[in-house]
């Protein structure tokens, strides 16, 4: 065993350390103390919006997308041919990434990115993707942030509400929902005419998060719900916290914003994983996994990218990334190959078994006839070097024998914003 294999094994990286059944019973446990507003570490947060309406045609509508980095809007229909139509697309930075902003400020920044849609529609389909209390009347209240936004006094308030009168537009409809609900909408809408048990919308970009169908009488913490009725839940799956971290998860956890919440998405998701690479490369450095001179220039690196990690393992670009400058010898770079490679890996296998544990909490698609359809969106679930490949090796090794589930997954260009305007349609 050369180094680089001992220093995987020292702090338990490989992705065989790491049990899907004991991954996916843990997030099932977690799923209905949250349903059963019994703690916790998942939100399952109830939505108001079903999966059954039917899109009417020529109903133009405002959707926005506002999560990660970016904040998109559009006008949206659908013609007489049920094709849809986008009109007036136009993307933005999202508001408080770079500065903290006060609760005005950032609604304010919201409303002027919105000046040329105020008279497209009453009615507006938000996709806000950061945890979020949704009520009856399809507004929601921030519990939290992630994604590293800097607007505290945002935390608390009603988004739909504050954006509405930021607009000077207050009377206005709004539907609110987290961006793995659009996407959800949006995979059916674009498999429409086919069959499939049930849906679920999984987003592994910047962030993550996972959201399915759940019958109403399984969610007891919310009352006067119509039992026989089904809703989208929002699972919150980032801040899952029963997943097991290494000594190199908990010292990356401990240079973010807020350490110890959302130390599942810290593993796995596309905002964080360069900084999570950053940290075990450095802790190699210092256990001499790599050469004297490389070792010495590490201590100057920079938290990488994701993209700047992903771009060195699959040889792209390498003349401008700073591993390739700071790793003086074939054997260094060919050792933090090896180390960020075994995090993609294992980082597949997480992902794996909380997809798991959603298709089969869903008690669905049992059979290949009537498949679950997850519509799946995020550069790092498409990008990361051999992640889809893994993940679905992982899943599909444990939806077997008694667990046989069968699934189908779809990309959708544009899903969180599409679905918005769905939502926004027949809701």
């Amino acid at each position: 065993m050369n180094k680089t294999q001992q220093f995987i094994k020292n702090h338990k990286l490989s992705a065989a350390e790491l049990d899907i059944k004991t991954m996916a019973d843990d997030f099932i446990s977690e799923m209905e103390k949250g349903l059963e507003a019994k703690g916790g570490s998942l939100q399952m947060i109830p939505t108001y919006i079903g999966a059954e309406g039917k899109i009417k045609p020529n109903e133009p509508v405002v959707a926005i997308d506002a999560g990660g980095t970016n904040f998109r809007a559009v006008k949206m229909y659908f013609d007489d041919g049920m094709k849809l139509v986008t009109e007036n697309l136009q993307q933005r930075k999202m508001p408080a990434i770079d500065e903290e902003l006060s609760n005005q400020e950032f609604f304010a920044t919201l409303a002027a990115y919105l000046t040329s849609y105020k008279d497209v529609s009453e009615k507006i389909g938000f996709c806000f993707s950061y945890a979020v209390e949704i009520f009856p009347n399809k507004d929601g209240k921030l519990l939290e942030w992630s994604k590293e936004v800097k607007a505290p006094e945002v935390l608390g308030q009603m988004v739909g509400k504050n954006l509405l009168e930021a607009m000077g537009t207050p009377d206005k409809q709004i539907v609110l929902m987290n961006d793995t609900v659009s996407t959800l909408l949006a995979g059916q809408a674009a498999t429409a005419g086919r069959e499939f048990d049930t849906y679920l919308g999984f987003i592994l970009g910047t962030g993550t998060n996972v959201c399915y169908i759940e019958q109403n009488e399984n969610i007891t913490k919310t009352p006067n719900l119509d039992i026989n009725g089904t809703q989208i839940i929002n699972i919150e799956s980032g801040n899952f916290n029963l997943m097991p971290r290494t000594d190199i998860d908990v010292a990356f956890d401990n240079t973010t914003k807020l350490p110890g919440r959302y130390t599942f998405e810290k593993m796995i998701a596309g905002g964080y994983f360069g900084g999570l690479c950053s940290t075990a490369l450095k802790m190699a450095a210092a256990e001499e996994v790599f050469s004297a001179e490389s070792t010495v220039r590490m201590k100057t690196m920079g938290e990488l990218t994701s993209e700047e990690v992903n771009k060195f393992v699959c040889g792209i670009d390498l003349p401008a990334n700073e591993l390739s400058t700071i790793l003086v010898t074939k054997e260094d770079k060919d050792a933090a190959c090896e180390i960020i490679n075994t995090l993609i890996q294992r980082a597949a296998k997480l992902v794996a078994a909380s997809m798991a544990a959603v298709i089969l909490k869903s008690g669905k698609a049992k059979t290949p006839e009537k498949p679950i359809l997850m519509t799946i969106e995020g550069t790092t679930f498409y990008k990361l070097l051999n992640f889809r490949i893994m993940f679905e090796s992982f899943l599909q090794g444990f939806l077997s024998g008694d667990n046989r589930r069968y699934y189908e997954i779809v990309e959708v260009p544009n899903s969180s914003l599409i679905g918005a305007g769905i939502a926004a349609i027949v809701n």
